[in-house]
């Protein structure tokens, strides 16, 4: 007998209904971590539907003429897909103890208050008021070179990156990359099939990692390995405007 669990009805719901226990203590040991389901299927057809509608879009960035690698990805204008908005401010606070802990770890300032609006109004009094969301589509050859979504002085420590296509079937390569300098080692490599309707919490830019001299800012980088076949579409959440 099969047994089918059924998604709570709101995004925002499944989200919470992660186990964050275990998100936290995967993010703490290896920068990244895998969600649960938060999309249904239908939920990410129609967010990768979006990106023929323009309209939703402030601009379309063509990854191979800045040298970006290959490929293109488009910023959601304001006011954000209703769907886009309600992850977005269903993720943070669960992500904002990480995001504490980290700062507490590295002696940094913790500027990030308990609600999103008021962090939100903070980006904006620096200079960051345009929306930073992402719709990403890849296709055959197609990747990302590792870069940081820095967009200025107000940064998130996690950023949320969900499938949006089935991985072996949709599409095959494209694996999320996620390297990391480590203090006195080599760098260190992860590489992640997203979930059709999963997400990825990841690293914006560093993370403490401990060494016998104590906590250190670990440097990260992120990017997506080559697409060697078929369409392979994401949703990028980032918890600061862009500049």
């Amino acid at each position: 007998m099969t047994v089918t669990t059924r998604l709570p009805a709101r995004a925002g719901a499944r989200v919470d209904a992660g186990d964050w226990s275990a998100l936290a203590d995967e993010v703490n040991e290896y920068g990244c971590a895998p969600t649960h389901r938060i999309l249904t299927l239908e939920e990410c057809r129609s967010l990768a539907a979006l990106y023929e509608e323009t309209e939703h879009f402030r601009s379309t960035i063509d990854m191979a003429r800045y040298r970006f690698g290959s490929g293109q990805y488009r910023y959601f204008s304001d006011p954000l897909p209703e769907l886009v908005r309600e992850l977005r401010e269903a993720f943070y606070p669960r992500l904002l103890p990480i995001a504490r802990d980290w700062a507490d770890k590295l002696g940094r300032p913790a500027p990030w208050p308990d609600s999103f609006e008021e962090w939100l109004a903070m980006c904006r009094e620096a200079g960051q008021a345009k929306s930073s969301q992402i719709l990403l589509r890849y296709g055959p050859g197609d990747w990302n070179a590792l870069h940081r979504d820095l967009f200025g002085d107000a940064v998130f420590p996690l950023q949320v990156v969900v499938g949006l296509d089935a991985a072996g079937t949709d599409y095959t390569g494209g694996e999320f990359l996620l390297v990391e300098q480590r203090p006195r080692a080599q760098s260190r490599g992860t590489a992640t099939l997203l979930t059709q309707g999963h997400g990825l919490i990841f690293t914006t830019r560093d993370r403490p990692v401990l060494s016998k001299r104590g906590w250190s800012a670990s440097p990260v980088r992120h990017g997506v390995s080559a697409v060697r076949s078929g369409s392979r579409r994401t949703l990028g959440l980032v918890f600061h405007n862009a500049s």
